[in-house]
């Protein structure tokens, strides 16, 4: 049984069959302060948790999640519903409930999101000195397929495996550097969308130790590479299925609701960065000519635009948002997406013309935020978006993220030893 934590990472317990029953009835006790874990193990002082004394949280299997996994003869595994004792209620920090609240706001408004995501890792074969390599150093492999770029034919027996899990993988193919791989899932409900990304995720890591390797959703893992994108595409039906961003008789066929859901995304871009780029790290893979946005900006099949519309209308009527880095919670970027561009359609305001040609020109359009503080304190700052995401759940999510900027800003990197111990 497993569930998100803060930053996506899965917790998990293994149940034996025969306590089946008891959990599911009663639920199993994890620790509350889970949710604020680092990955190096700190615990952050969120309010909640240490200062409350390490309270519970329950959490109880949804056996309508169940999948059987290929790998592993004889186990089950699904996803964990998670509640806070003492109220019943879902617990504050729980992505995937944050999740659920959004698309009930957007239900109100007879919106339905369905999203597809598309996510890019990197592989990685251990070195002799216990370090990490890429695992193929091949270049000019971008949306290649076959040995020439995967040795060992590591993405193909993925696929299958994943195939068998069932979770609508529909294809993947080498990405532009060396050891990078792209696997694009099925669109579905925004839920659906969401709970999917995350077993992916999880799916891929493991698979990858079970041969000895590392794969990492990590934005940035080298220097001299590209990194690693969360790309997700986002439409929204009626109650009858029928995609509401489509209009032929409209600017660039795309319907008013369309339209305003772009300039939400636009106007909301700051504070968004600090939930689908939320990692130190993630700031490296932004700059000129990346391929990875660094302005606020939207274009119709362009690459180099923050949003991308892709060519296809009718059912097909979607917008790309390229934003996301690979190491966004699924949840968290699928929730504060969809609330960014319910709050366009709201507001109603048209988004400005589109990009033009190649982008990445600061005169034209306004830069997202360069640093994690800096997107944190967009994200504080912007009310509107934090009010519908929910102000305890933003407190939180500031209150870890900081305590990792100051852990980071402590710390003593080998770019500096390097720098400066031989000369100063």
């Amino acid at each position: 049984m497993t569930y998100p934590d803060l930053i996506g990472t899965d917790r998990a317990r293994d149940v034996l069959l025969g306590h089946l029953p008891a959990a599911c009835e009663h639920g199993l006790a994890f620790c509350r302060a889970v949710y604020h874990t680092s990955p190096q193990g700190h615990v952050v002082p969120v309010p909640g948790g240490l200062d409350a004394g390490l309270p519970d949280v329950t959490v109880r299997p949804d056996l309508d999640t169940l999948l059987k996994l290929p790998w592993e003869p004889g186990v089950a595994t699904c996803l964990g519903e998670v509640t806070d004792p003492r109220t019943g209620a879902p617990a504050a920090e729980s992505p995937r409930d944050l999740l659920r609240t959004v698309l009930a706001r957007c239900a109100e408004h007879g919106l339905r999101p369905v999203v597809g995501p598309e996510l890019e890792y990197f592989l990685c074969s251990p070195t002799p000195e216990g370090g990490w390599r890429r695992y193929s150093e091949a270049e000019g492999v971008v949306y290649t397929a076959g040995l020439r770029a995967d040795p060992e034919n590591h993405l193909l027996r993925t696929l299958r495996q994943l195939r068998e899990l069932g979770i609508g993988v529909l294809a993947g193919n080498h990405e532009f550097d060396g050891g990078q791989f792209e696997i694009n899932l099925a669109h579905s409900e925004a839920l659906d969308a969401a709970d999917r990304a995350f077993r992916f995720k999880g799916a891929v890591k493991e698979l990858a130790r079970r041969e000895g390797k590392l794969a990492t959703f990590m934005a940035k893992p080298f220097n001299g590479s590209g990194g690693s994108g969360f790309h997700l595409h986002l439409s929204c039906t009626d109650a009858g299925g029928g995609n509401l961003f489509d209009d032929p008789a409209a600017p660039h066929g795309l319907s008013a609701a369309a339209r305003h859901a772009v300039a939400g995304v636009l106007a909301h871009a700051p504070a968004l960065a600090a939930l689908l780029n939320p990692t130190v790290n993630s700031y490296k893979r932004f700059g000129r000519d990346t391929l990875a946005p660094w302005l606020v900006d939207w274009g119709l099949d362009n690459r180099s635009a923050m949003v991308r519309i892709p060519p296809e209308r009718g059912s097909g009527a979607r917008f790309e948002l390229r934003l996301g880095d690979a190491s966004a919670n699924p949840y968290l970027l699928i929730a504060a997406t969809v609330a960014a561009a319910l709050l366009g359609v709201l507001a109603g305001e048209e988004p400005p013309e589109p990009l033009d040609g190649y982008g990445y020109d600061p005169a034209r359009s306004a830069l997202l935020p360069t640093s994690l503080p800096a997107a944190l304190d967009a994200l504080e700052a912007d009310t509107a978006l934090t009010e519908l995401l929910g102000e305890d759940f933003v407190a939180s999510f500031l209150a870890y993220k900081r305590h990792e900027v100051e852990r980071f800003q402590r710390h003593v990197t080998d770019w500096e030893f390097d720098e400066y111990a031989y000369h100063l």
